[in-house]
């Protein structure tokens, strides 16, 4: 009985340190120290049976240089995107400018033209006052030496004078001369002043 008892505790001892043993050749657990006498007489563990491997140096893991490596792939994402959006606001800068190059360039263009159109509305006043002038001069004139007068003038500046002195009278309320100086004009230049003044409007 007694027999019996040892054997099986002796079977118990040898199937846990060969439990032992197969979990630490497995790495499940680490019991090298412990099993470092059992191991020199294992015939598939010689010299003191497996070990842990060993990390080198310049292997071991650095979580401070690992961090720093994320932090500045990131700064470099940053600064790719910080470029592309430099690029896009140069672009709209380019843009910007070109487009008030243009305004800058209408806003002078239509200067120009209010410029020209202010001195032709003073060159049309000055001339208005002229002939307005020249009409009165002619009609305190003797009939017969004003219409020598218009004679001699330029088409357009002889029916500008007659329609100003026909406006005169109105404005006056009085009688225009125009038709007499026509009876007085010669019937060929009579007749092509009033054609013209038929199919020209008014140029004042």
């Amino acid at each position: 009985m007694i027999g019996r008892v040892i054997v099986l505790l002796l079977l118990i001892a040898v199937l846990a340190v060969g439990g032992i043993v197969w979990f630490d050749y497995l790495n499940v657990i680490d019991a090298k120290t412990v099993l470092a006498p059992i191991y020199k007489h294992i015939p598939f563990a010689p010299g003191g049976g497996r070990t842990q491997p060993k990390a080198e140096a310049d292997e071991v893991i650095n979580l401070d240089r690992e961090r720093l490596e994320i932090r500045l792939i990131a700064l470099q994402l940053k600064e790719m995107e910080m470029d592309t959006q430099k690029k896009d606001l140069d672009n709209r800068y380019g843009e910007m400018e070109q487009m008030a190059q243009e305004l800058e360039d209408r806003q002078s263009m239509l200067e120009e033209i209010e410029k020209s159109l202010r001195g032709t509305a003073l060159d049309a006043e000055n001339k208005d006052r002229n002939v307005e002038q020249n009409a009165r001069y002619l009609v305190g004139m003797p009939p017969q030496s004003a219409v020598g007068i218009i004679a001699a003038l330029d088409d357009q500046l002889a029916i500008d004078v007659i329609r100003k002195t026909e406006e005169i009278a109105r404005a006056e309320g009085t009688t225009s001369i125009v038709a007499y100086w026509f009876s007085l004009m010669e019937p060929a230049r009579a007749a092509e002043l009033q054609r013209k003044m038929a199919s020209r409007p008014p140029s004042l």
